[in-house]
């Protein structure tokens, strides 16, 4: 992935996040023409037709509204996942979006798939990748469990190599006392977690800067330490 990153804990096409999908807008590679966007509601493939289709309303409609060409690639299974209409439509995208759901059928539906290996192209030629919630976790090493507190884990994509990616993170520092010493705990040498609160974005590139968005904080955990950074920080995510 050459262009920006943006790992969203929350609030995916809601007004709140509209200053971060806006800076995305500016900086997809667009090149001065009408960024083109595809909203993809694929985590929630398992929820029915009507979240999928309020998922897909919500996308077209928060980002015609920030002046993108927006299109909805409705894929909610495997066999749609390799249909050519959507290939075609992911290649040819500036920011690529994949709201939230089921972080692992987002991912077993997605790999190997030929609508994976079409965004690759796009997002290997600078375009922006976008994920809030199961959108996020399938680029860290490993998606947690939340039922464990994510100490079970199944392996995702691996962007971020060593790494296990939490959204909703303040829900789950109501148990600071618990939470923080067991993530740790799991935690390998070079391992680290990324906690992202609701309604805020974690956002750069692989190699190159990352700056937090949004109204809350994100957090770096490792074995030895974790550390919080407000918006407009730059937090220094591993290579």
């Amino acid at each position: 992935m050459n262009g920006l990153i943006a790992l969203v804990g929350s609030g995916e096409y809601l007004p709140v996040m509209d200053p971060v999908d806006r800076y995305l807008l500016e900086h997809c590679g667009a090149d001065g023409k009408k960024p083109r966007v595809v909203c993809l509601p694929t985590a929630a493939g398992e929820e029915g037709d009507a979240s999928v289709d309020r998922w897909l309303r919500m996308g077209v409609e928060h980002f015609t509204r920030l002046g993108a060409h927006v299109q909805a690639a409705r894929i909610t299974n495997r066999a749609e996942a390799d249909e050519p209409q959507y290939a075609e439509m992911l290649e040819q995208a500036d920011l690529v979006y994949f709201s939230g759901g089921h972080p692992t059928y987002l991912y077993q539906t997605m790999q190997g798939s030929q609508a994976w290996q079409a965004a690759e192209k796009a997002w290997g030629r600078g375009a922006v990748y976008a994920g809030c919630s199961a959108g996020a976790m399938i680029l860290g090493a490993n998606i947690p469990d939340f039922r464990s507190l994510g100490l079970r884990q199944q392996a995702a994509f691996g962007v971020f190599p060593n790494s296990v990616i939490f959204p909703h993170f303040d829900r789950m520092m109501t148990m600071r006392g618990v939470v923080m010493p067991l993530l740790q705990s799991r935690l390998g040498k070079e391992e680290y977690s990324l906690g992202i609160d609701e309604e805020t974005a974690l956002v750069g590139k692989l190699g190159g800067e990352w700056t937090v968005m949004g109204r809350s904080k994100v957090y770096l955990i490792t074995r030895k330490e974790v550390k919080a950074f407000s918006a407009g920080e730059t937090v220094p995510v591993p290579a």
